[in-house]
């Protein structure tokens, strides 16, 4: 069995799930995204917000292949580009940061540790990148697939909390530590992140 990372471009958004690929909750202000929702093609908002996001300031996505077929993603950016990142009770995002807007595992790949590959592949683009945490909001009371990641599965990749809450606490994954080590980056963040065992709240996300 092979497993691929690549990152998101306008070539590959259509291997996204099909409700992802027209999701815009991250990507528009709460009012915006409800107008596109209604009256427009929140498609082409995607569509349009990545490709912003790439020119202006890079990556910011992985799919995860196996054999071939698209078994999970995940989408990150500054929190500058994500408008619906304020909205939460636990806002802002620390300036050091780039937010991790979402992640989903495709329900019949879910158990293998594409979770955190998905999360190591990120962490190790921003490493690269100077950047010196991940943070996230987590849904504490997470039933089924949505926009929130559970909060249990940033707990066991790595996060730590960073501002708690009732529903949407903020959490964060420092990057600095791996990237101080005289030590290949690679190296140091397998160091990092591969004790991490997040099969038990690996569910689809």
């Amino acid at each position: 069995m092979s497993r691929r990372l690549v990152n998101v471009t306008l070539d590959n958004l259509d291997d996204l799930p099909r409700r992802c690929r027209r999701c815009v909750f991250w990507e528009l202000d709460p009012v915006s995204g409800e107008r596109a929702q209604l009256a427009g093609d929140p498609g082409l908002e995607k569509e349009a917000w990545i490709s912003a996001t790439l020119l202006e300031w890079g990556s910011c996505g992985k799919i995860c292949y196996v054999d071939g077929v698209p078994a999970g993603f995940v989408l990150y950016a500054p929190p500058l580009y994500v408008p619906r990142s304020v909205a939460f009770p636990t806002s802002p995002v620390s300036a050091d940061a780039v937010l991790l807007m979402t992640a989903h595992i495709i329900p019949e790949f879910s158990g293998g540790g594409l979770g955190r590959m998905l999360i190591q592949g990120v962490a190790k683009d921003l490493t690269r990148r100077g950047v010196r945490a991940i943070e996230a909001f987590g849904d504490l009371k997470w039933e089924q697939p949505g926009c929130v990641m559970p909060a249990d599965y940033l707990l066991a990749v790595g996060f730590k909390t960073v501002r708690p809450h009732l529903r949407f606490p903020r959490l964060r994954l420092e990057l600095k530590t791996a990237a101080s080590w005289r030590e290949d980056v690679e190296v140091a963040l397998e160091r990092l992140l591969g004790s991490m065992t997040p099969e038990r709240a690996l569910r689809p996300v």
